[in-house]
């Protein structure tokens, strides 16, 4: 199965609008759970990889997905 580490993240059965919180400052819940979850990276290296738009994947907020990318280009 393609996306098999989403079977093992800790975000499994908890309300999805966790994941979608009005603004940075209110991700801390969500960043809490993916705090604790052993497949925080694969999932931010999708997010990354499917430029994910809106949410928290793997611990970063949409803007801090913009600066990881920003900064790979920068030293790739």
């Amino acid at each position: 199965m393609k996306h098999s580490w989403r079977q093992h993240a800790a975000c499994r059965g908890i309300d999805p609008d966790v994941f979608y919180p009005a603004s940075d400052e209110e991700a801390e819940e969500a960043k809490a759970i993916c705090g604790i979850c052993p497949v925080r990276q694969p999932c931010l290296e999708h997010a990354l990889a499917n430029r994910e738009r809106d949410g928290v994947w793997g611990g970063a907020t949409e803007r801090e997905r913009r600066r990881i990318i920003r900064h790979r280009r920068k030293t790739a």
